[in-house]
């Protein structure tokens, strides 16, 4: 493809190279070679992009000049992102419902569906449009579906949940099963608690490998619009993530958390039940959050507070024995 009809796709300005320069394909600053594109944004990584053997690169507006070719864009890594969408061709799948599937005579799924090997799909169940179930996706009864569906294999989608358009879920993930409710009977023993209360999934959400969405004893758990959710994270049960959220690679909210629009919570954050997360808020690696956490706020560490004022404190957390030292011979 040529350099030329990249930079018109991805409406990116040309500078400092031939539109006839031939690209083969996309790839890291570090490991490019002729005929890749790859990209940087960020200042510091200038000398890398100096080095580079790929044959043009996507910088932002304000980069500094390279002698490779460039393509100047407002968004460098949305746009490389993009760029890969023109090189790589996911796999197609054709409508048609695998001989292997077992699909209840009540189940309504609209046209373009490719349904796969060994797929389950229960009574009363409502697919939109184009929907794709690769093999051993279980869809329990009730459950309605929007348009655009793509379940890898072995996703399982639990009784009565309810998930809009454009849904992608990955492999092992799991929509709807049981929220973790036990009351102590007079005996001291555990009695499980019905979860009576569906999972809902809003349009545009991806929920990768093997991540849980647990439904709720009353009312609903519910995934908004956008969320992103990542591998291995857990949403306990009543709780709701909003809008253009990401929960990061083993993230965990206990029941009823309530996470605004536009959070980051990053890898292995936990937050305790029953908290609010305000919207813009984010949580770095590892936060531990027992209380709610105010809109736009950044916080670290356990319990979780100020980013700014964590920093300092593990800056001091390592000196602490040098400083008792010096205390207790005072």
């Amino acid at each position: 493809m040529k350099l030329s009809a990249i930079a018109v796709a991805l409406g990116a300005n040309l500078e400092n190279g031939s539109p006839d320069t031939e690209i083969t394909g996309v790839a890291a600053i570090e490991t490019a070679g002729p005929g890749h594109l790859t990209f940087v944004s960020n200042p510091k990584y200038t000398p890398a992009a100096r080095r580079t053997r790929a044959s043009a690169v996507i910088v932002a507006e304000d980069f500094p000049a390279l002698s490779t070719a460039m393509l100047r864009s407002k968004n460098p890594y949305l746009d490389f992102a993009r760029a890969l969408e023109l090189f790589y061709r996911p796999p197609q799948y054709a409508p048609g419902i695998h001989p292997t599937a077992v699909v209840h005579p009540s189940a309504r799924i609209k046209a373009g569906a490719h349904i796969g090997a060994y797929v389950v799909i229960q009574e009363e169940v409502e697919i939109g449009q184009n929907a794709v179930l690769l093999a051993h996706v279980v869809i329990y009864c009730g459950v309605t579906i929007g348009d655009n569906f793509l379940a890898h294999s072995h996703a399982v989608v639990r009784e009565f949940c309810r998930i809009g358009n454009n849904v992608a879920l990955q492999n092992g993930v799991i929509v709807g099963g049981d929220g973790f409710g036990f009351a102590k009977d007079n005996a001291g023993r555990w009695h499980k608690i019905v979860q009576s209360g569906p999972t809902v999934i809003e349009d545009d959400v991806e929920i990768q490998a093997n991540a849980c969405v647990d439904r709720a004893s009353v009312g609903e758990t519910r995934i908004s619009r956008g969320a992103k959710i990542d591998n291995l994270v857990q949403v306990g049960h009543g709780s709701k993530v909003g809008e253009d959220s990401l929960l990061c690679a083993q993230a965990g909210l206990a029941g009823s958390t309530d996470v605004g629009n536009n959070v980051i919570l990053a890898g292995q954050v936990g937050v305790a039940g029953h908290c609010k997360i305000g919207d813009g808020a984010i949580a770095t690696a590892q936060t531990g959050i027992p209380n709610d956490v105010p809109a736009g706020a950044v916080v670290s560490g356990y319990p979780a507070i100020d980013n700014k004022l964590w920093l300092r404190c593990v800056a001091v957390f390592n000196r602490l024995p040098d400083i008792a030292r010096i205390l207790r011979k005072k």
